[in-house]
C-alpha cells in the first residue's frame, strides 16, 4: 500500500487523512500548530459536503453536531424586507440528497480527527516546502528533518509552504474587502428567535450573514463583510473592538445590529484572493484545499471543495493503485474544474452582494426572488450548481 503524507491539520488535510485511512492507506498527517485546532468560526456544509461525509463514514454524527439549516433568508440591510428566500423548509434532503447543515468549525475538526488513530498525527511539524526526486516524494521541516513518502498532499492553507516550494512563491491579491466575526451566545440574544434562521443580509458597500452553528441553536455564529481599503492584515484571530463594527454598519437594521452587538469578542481579518493555479500536481507532490484553490467565501464552497478534494484523491489512488502519477492527474482532471468554477463564482457573487447602485440593487433582488421562487438556477454564482455533487458517484470520474 502507498504510503502518503498529509502536510496540514485543518478540514481538508483531516478530511483526505480520513478518506486514505479508510481505504486502507499508510497515512502521517503532520500540522505545524503544536496541537490539531480550528479556530472559533462557523461555515456552511451544504449536501455535497454532506455526501462527501457520507463516504466517510460521519454523516449522522455531523447532522447530529451540526445545525439543520431548513431555509434561509436574504433580507434588506435596512428595513429586513424579505428579498428572497432560496432555500426552503424540507426542499434540500428531498432535492439534493442530503442535509444542509451549519457548523463550528472546530465540531467539525473533531468529528474528522477524532475517527482516526492518534498514531497519523505529528504535531509541532512545521513544513517549509517538498520535492520529488528520483520518483520519492519528501517533504522538508523547519527542525531539520526530511521525510519520505509515495505521495505528499499540501493542505497547508492560502500561504502554503508546499505551493510556493514546487511552484514558486506569489502573493495573494487583497479584494478590498474586510470582515469580521463574531459568536453570540442564544441567552445573549435579546430575540433568540430572530437569531434560529438562517439569514443574509445585502447592503451598499457589504452584506452581514449569521446563522446556529450548533444542534440547539446555542451559538449563533455571524460574519460581517464591508468594501474598504483601510485594513489589509490576513490574520483570523485579530481582535478589534465592537465600536468599529456598529460605526461602519451604522443605520442598518435594528434588530441586526443588537445580535451583533450582543457578542462578547470580535475579530477582523482582510479577504485575500488567487487566481487558479496551472496545475495542482508537480511529480508527486499534489495540492488540496486552499492550497490549490483559494477562494472568497460568498458561495460558501471553501470548506466543502477541501473535503471534496480529500474524497476524490482517495477514490483517484483506489482506483490506479499500481500507478500513482494516474492517480494524481485523475484527480487534478477531475477536480480543477470544479474548484475553478468555485472561484470564479465566488467572485461573482461578491460583485453581486455589494452593489451601491439602488437601481441594480433592485434589479438583483428582483431576479433572486424569481430564480428562488421558480427555481431558476442560470447564474454562474448560484450556489444550487454545486449540491448534486456525490463524491461516491463513478460519474464524477466520468465527466
Amino acid at each position: 500500500m502507498a504510503k502518503i503524507a498529509v502536510i496540514g491539520g485543518g478540514l481538508g488535510g483531516a478530511a483526505a487523512a480520513l478518506a486514505l485511512h479508510r481505504r486502507g492507506y499508510e497515512v502521517a498527517l503532520y500540522e505545524k500548530a503544536p496541537e490539531l485546532g480550528e479556530i472559533g468560526a462557523g461555515l456552511n456544509l451544504s449536501p455535497n459536503a454532506m455526501k462527501a461525509f457520507r463516504y466517510l463514514g460521519i454523516e449522522d454524527q455531523a447532522v447530529e453536531t451540526g445545525y439543520q439549516a431548513r431555509e434561509q433568508v436574504i433580507r434588506s440591510f435596512r428595513s429586513g424586507r424579505v428579498i428572497a428566500r432560496p432555500r426552503r423548509a424540507g426542499d434540500i434532503a428531498e432535492k439534493y440528497g442530503a442535509e444542509f447543515i451549519t457548523m463550528h468549525r472546530a465540531d467539525l475538526l473533531n468529528l474528522l480527527v477524532s475517527a482516526l488513530p492518534d498514531r497519523l498525527f505529528h504535531t509541532d511539524a512545521a513544513c517549509t516546502g517538498a520535492e520529488t526526486r528520483n520518483g520519492v516524494a519528501l517533504a522538508r521541516f523547519a527542525d531539520g528533518r526530511e521525510i519520505e513518502a509515495d505521495i505528499v498532499i499540501g493542505a497547508d492553507g492560502i500561504h502554503s509552504a508546499v505551493r510556493d516550494s514546487v511552484f514558486g512563491k506569489t502573493e495573494p491579491r487583497f479584494t478590498g474587502c474586510i470582515c469580521w466575526r463574531g459568536l453570540v451566545h442564544r441567552d445573549a440574544l435579546p430575540d433568540p428567535a430572530f437569531a434560529q434562521q438562517m439569514q443574509a443580509w445585502w447592503g451598499p458597500h457589504g452584506h452581514i450573514v449569521h446563522y446556529p452553528v450548533r444542534r440547539d441553536g446555542e451559538l449563533v455564529n455571524f460574519v460581517a463583510h464591508y468594501d474598504s481599503d483601510g485594513w489589509t492584515g490576513e490574520s483570523w484571530t485579530y481582535e478589534c473592538d465592537r465600536s468599529e463594527l456598529m460605526e461602519t454598519y451604522a443605520g442598518w437594521n435594528a434588530d441586526l445590529l443588537g445580535l451583533i452587538e450582543s457578542s462578547d469578542r470580535y475579530y477582523k481579518w482582510a479577504l485575500y484572493d488567487r487566481d487558479p493555479l496551472a496545475s495542482w500536481i508537480d511529480g508527486r507532490v499534489a495540492l488540496l484545499g486552499d492550497s490549490a484553490h483559494p477562494m472568497l467565501p460568498y458561495l460558501g464552497q471553501g470548506g466543502c471543495m477541501a473535503i471534496e478534494d480529500g474524497c476524490v484523491l482517495a477514490e483517484a489512488i483506489s482506483r490506479s493503485p499500481g500507478d500513482l502519477d494516474t492517480a494524481l492527474s485523475e484527480y487534478q482532471r477531475v477536480r480543477k474544474p470544479r474548484a475553478t468554477r468555485a472561484q470564479f463564482g465566488s467572485r461573482f457573487r461578491a460583485r453581486q452582494n455589494h452593489l451601491v447602485s439602488p437601481w441594480a440593487r433592485f434589479r438583483r433582488d428582483v431576479k433572486m426572488a424569481w430564480n428562488s421562487r421558480f427555481g431558476a438556477d442560470s447564474s454562474a454564482g448560484q450556489a444550487s450548481a454545486f449540491y448534486e455533487y456525490d463524491v461516491a458517484s463513478a460519474a464524477v470520474f466520468d465527466s
